[in-house]
């Protein structure tokens, strides 16, 4: 079992010459301490605990927790980018906090994108059927024609080459927004580049709403919905009432910018149905 971290807190203070009150530290551990004369409990009205054997605390938590420093161990505990590997040597206890070690997102292209990554030149261009992993994101930069199209959906993140007729006249780089523990590594991302952001999602109104409450959000004028000139037929043809009747609008219309999404929106309503973004891959 892990020291806790506000006990390892109030030890610190005892470490540190002071006392502290008897009703802040209980439990199985300071009987024990005190039953090896470790801790001390004084008074009868406010009962207070003091350290009595210093040399002996360090033992004890060195043997029990893996723990040399208390200092130590009560800032790696509460660091936020702390690893698991940092936990162990600080606590022998990897899983002391929850540490999410898998950071980062997917990227994919049907064609050589140009980048920079921790200062180097790098192509993304993936074998079909593979993507393309960021881990150090904060260090990847895309050449500032790229277009960052950020995909809804993983059927048509992964059969790009088949909807390349969609994107002529930009040079566009994919990004993936699952899985959705991933997509604030991505925001923050998105964030922190020049680049032109579009938006590659469902038809319906749950997707206008994605792209308006996560991404318009953060990006301002550089995010836009992409929006096909055929949407109306297809919406016709092969839309989902069921779907538009599950969803509600949740969004102001009124705070909408963009003329083409105010079209979009209307057109949803127009034919009471939703569309999904697969329509569009031709295999």
């Amino acid at each position: 079992m892990s020291l806790k971290l506000a006990t390892a807190k109030k030890l610190l203070v005892l470490i540190e010459g002071q006392t502290v009150p008897a009703s802040s530290l209980k439990g199985a551990l300071v009987e024990r301490l005190i039953n090896e004369g470790i801790l001390s409990r004084r008074g009868r009205v406010r009962q207070t605990i003091q350290l009595m054997n210093p040399a002996a605390l360090q033992t004890f938590l060195k043997n029990q927790y893996a723990i040399a420093s208390l200092t130590h161990f009560i800032a790696v505990a509460e660091g936020e980018a702390t690893t698991r590997a940092e936990l162990v040597e600080a606590s022998g206890d990897s899983k002391l906090r929850s540490v999410r070690t898998f950071q980062g997102f997917l990227v994919n292209s049907y064609a050589p994108i140009k980048a920079v990554f921790k200062g180097e030149n790098m192509t993304i261009q993936p074998t079909e059927g593979t993507f393309t992993f960021i881990y150090d994101f904060e260090e990847f930069v895309p050449d500032k024609n790229v277009t960052i199209v950020g995909v809804e959906n993983a059927e048509n993140f992964r059969h790009l080459k088949e909807q390349a007729y969609l994107f002529q006249g930009i040079t566009p780089l994919f990004v993936s927004r699952y899985p959705q523990n991933q997509s604030k590594d991505l925001m923050k991302w998105l964030q922190s580049i020049p680049n032109n952001y579009l938006h590659f999602g469902d038809f319906d109104l749950a997707g206008v709403g994605i792209y308006l409450h996560e991404y318009k959000a953060n990006l301002g004028e550089r995010a836009r919905f992409f929006i096909p000139n055929n949407l109306e037929s297809l919406l016709s043809a092969h839309g989902s009432r069921e779907r538009y009747n599950k969803q509600k609008e949740n969004f102001d219309t009124q705070l909408v910018t963009e003329a083409p999404l105010l079209d979009l929106i209307q057109c949803i309503h127009k034919a009471r149905k939703g569309l999904d973004q697969e329509v569009f891959i031709r295999l």
